[in-house]
């Protein structure tokens, strides 16, 4: 685990601290995300052996890289999210600089990076998760989308959907700290970024119903053997509320 994870990631929790790598040489058979994003035929061939495992078919692969973000995000947000919040510390997270840990199944294992990155304490959340959201994660969905038509609005909406626990076992964590609590205003909250007022891919990703739903189905009920989970704005409890 990177040292400066180590006392935010203790006893179960480090197994989240420890997806994330740094060392100055990368392990042989990672995959840099910028390559993945890149290549048509790499992230195919990824998400193909992915479907595989789920036992899914057919030429529709929107629902197998919902599926697969889902992981992907999982594993990649709990130590880049505490470190940007906690300790306004920015790891060099931006596709080209991150590289990513594939199983045999194609699904996500862990990442690497090769420099530690630097503290930015004072700065507002657009600049601590600029490179986490526009150089990485953007790139990634955009590929994702190209390549299966799956809308970039589920991408998105996968992300808050797996922000959301982080953000609320941070403020555990820390006694409701005010700073984590703007961060997540911002990021949540803000239709507009604010470092160019571009529109917020992450702002009305969630829905307000007699429970709370998620904005976009992530279409997980498509796969084999699967279903709508609790919050899908699509199960048949729900339809109705918007």
């Amino acid at each position: 685990m990177i040292p400066l994870l180590v006392p935010l990631f203790q006893g179960e929790l480090a197994v989240h601290g420890e997806k994330l790598q740094c060392a100055d040489t990368v392990p042989a058979g990672m995959v840099r995300v910028a390559d993945l994003a890149q290549s048509p035929a790499l992230l195919a061939g990824v998400l193909d052996r992915n479907a595989l495992s789920r036992g899914a078919s057919g030429g529709d692969r929107r629902a197998v890289a919902s599926a697969w973000s889902l992981e992907y995000i999982a594993m990649l947000l709990p130590p880049v999210m505490a470190a940007a919040s906690m300790l306004q510390h920015v790891f060099p997270i931006a596709a080209e600089h991150t590289w990513v840990r594939l199983d045999a199944h194609g699904g996500p294992a862990g990442f690497h990076i090769r420099q530690p990155g630097r503290p930015l304490h004072g700065t507002d959340a657009a600049e601590r998760y600029g490179p986490l959201l526009w150089q990485h994660l953007a790139p990634l969905f955009d590929a994702l989308s190209g390549l299966t038509r799956l809308a970039p609005k589920i991408l998105w909406s996968n992300t808050v959907r797996l922000m959301e626990p982080v953000f609320d076992a941070a403020l555990a964590a820390t006694g409701g700290a005010a700073s984590i609590a703007q961060d997540r205003q911002l990021l949540l909250h803000t239709a507009a970024w604010p470092r160019d007022l571009r529109a917020n891919p992450l702002h009305g990703r969630e829905r307000r119903a007699p429970v709370k739903l998620h904005r976009e189905c992530c279409l997980n009920h498509l796969l084999p053997h699967e279903h709508h989970c609790n919050a899908c704005p699509l199960a048949p409890a729900h339809r109705g509320f918007g």
